[in-house]
């Protein structure tokens, strides 16, 4: 067995955030410490070490364990996506206070899971991973202390997940009993069709099914809304961003079986295409912001999966990027949600009258992160859009690439109703509305910059991407 501990320091500096955050609650379970003040330096010297481990290349445990561009560039956006939760949740609204270190022990260990997840080239080691990831989420997801909708989203979150762990397990068994390997670089280049191979195309369905319902892809999306509704408002901000950069990350791994011209490619285009549109019709509707946040989820689901039909390291490259910009748009989205109401209680459209007066930072992010949804220029949304299209225009999807326009504009709808009440509609309540912690207006200043940034420059992290797809496919 070989182990290079420089291989796994992302992995190793969280990991130990995660058992000093155990320490800590075994220690003082009844501490009436408001929070764990030192996680965002913790979780600094994290991302600082996956930023110094992007050039880190290896195998590992036999080859099921790999180190390359994609699994390390994925490693930094969960790192930063776990910074700005841990600058989110340390005050955690509704969390009981004797259970706050128990809430980001959890957290950190599902980040944990999904920084393995990026590494995992076994279907195996791929399964155990998402599980890792998944099981602090099912912990979490309930803890909302006084609301049984969370019990009620808690419930819903563990039946689906149950369902896809056991469609992933069958799949897993299908695929090991038609090729004989798990390794997903033996199973490239293997026959995936119906016509000549039932029994492996089944596998890759069913084993696909347990990844899709991480991302909140049709038909796999009916838990999302009702979780992100019922849980605290935080804690639907890490369920609504990081599980998905994780099932990104597999779906790119994955994308190394599959064709423009295969079945299931086709049948994971129709998805998509299902995904966007029933998510931005059903978000129109919607009065609950973090409800519409979910129904806007299955939407942009549908769009990172254009890039996995096209095939191609353009392609997967343009998902890549666009899963870490999206990482950004809805943290900053929901950095603004978690500061509508101080008393924990889910905000609606209503909540944003007048908030370019009471607090003019949170309405400028607002207004970004709205903008950047909606893929409108100059933002990161709208560069990580046209490369999803630009990559299936030309390989078969101009049909897709239609879809994804026609949904792109009823978004518009609805997202720029969050400007339009943010900065246009009247208010009675004048308080200024402030963040708490400097460190929360610093996150919501540097999500906002970053989605900017991208937007003008978007090249090199598109690169990075392009590079890591390259690597993957045959």
């Amino acid at each position: 067995m070989n182990f290079d501990i420089m291989l796994v320091l992302p992995e190793l500096a969280l990991l130990l955030v995660a058992a000093a955050l155990f320490v800590r609650s075994i220690a003082a379970p009844a501490s009436t410490s408001p929070r764990a003040g030192w996680l965002p330096t913790a979780s600094i010297a994290v991302l600082a070490v996956s930023l110094f481990s992007l050039g880190a290349r290896g195998e590992m445990f036999h080859g099921t364990y790999v180190v390359d561009g994609l699994s390390q560039l994925f490693k930094a956006a969960i790192a930063a996506g776990f910074l700005i939760t841990s600058l989110f949740t340390p005050e955690a609204r509704g969390v009981d206070e004797d259970k706050r270190d128990d809430y980001l022990m959890f957290l950190a260990f599902s980040a944990w899971g999904l920084m393995l997840l990026s590494s995992a080239a076994e279907l195996m080691t791929l399964y155990v991973a998402m599980e890792i990831s998944s099981y602090s989420l099912y912990a979490v997801i309930p803890l909302r202390a006084g609301n049984r909708n969370a019990a009620e989203s808690g419930i819903k979150y563990i039946m689906f997940g149950a369902m896809a762990t056991a469609l992933a397990l069958f799949g897993y068994s299908y695929i090991l009993a038609a090729h004989g390997t798990a390794y997903i670089s033996q199973l490239a280049g293997l026959d995936w069709s119906f016509a000549g191979n039932p029994t492996a195309m089944i596998g890759l369905i069913l084993f696909l099914c347990g990844v899709l319902f991480k991302l909140a892809l049709f038909p796999f999306h009916f838990w999302a809304p009702d979780v992100y509704e019922g849980t605290g408002n935080e804690t639907a901000a890490f369920a609504a961003t990081l599980p998905k950069l994780g099932a990104a990350a597999v779906l790119v791994r994955l994308a190394a079986l599959l064709k423009p011209d295969m079945e299931i490619t086709f049948l994971l285009a129709l998805f998509a295409a299902v995904s966007m549109t029933l998510g931005n019709l059903s978000a129109l509707v919607q009065k609950d912001l973090k409800r519409m946040l979910g129904y806007s989820g299955i939407a942009h689901a549908g769009y990172l999966v254009i890039g996995l039909a096209a095939g191609t390291a353009e392609g997967l490259g343009a998902m890549s990027f666009y899963a870490v910009v999206y990482l950004l748009m809805n943290m900053a989205c929901f950095w603004v949600v978690c500061h509508l109401r101080c008393d924990g209680r889910n905000p609606v459209y209503a909540d944003l009258d007048g908030l370019s007066r009471r607090a003019p930072a949170m309405a400028l992010v607002l207004a970004v992160s709205a903008f950047a949804l909606v893929g409108l220029p100059p933002t990161a949304g709208f560069m990580g859009k046209l490369f999803l299209l630009t990559s299936a225009w030309n390989h078969g999807y101009a049909w897709l690439v239609i879809v994804a326009v026609v949904n792109t504009a009823l978004a518009i709808y609805y997202y720029l109703g969050l400007f339009r009440h943010a900065y246009t509609a009247e208010s009675a309540d004048s308080t200024p509305l402030r963040d708490r912690s400097w460190m929360g207006v610093v996150a919501g200043t540097a999500m906002a910059a970053a989605i900017l940034v991208l937007g003008a420059l978007p090249g090199g992290l598109y690169s990075m991407a392009v590079e890591a797809g390259t690597g993957l496919l045959p």
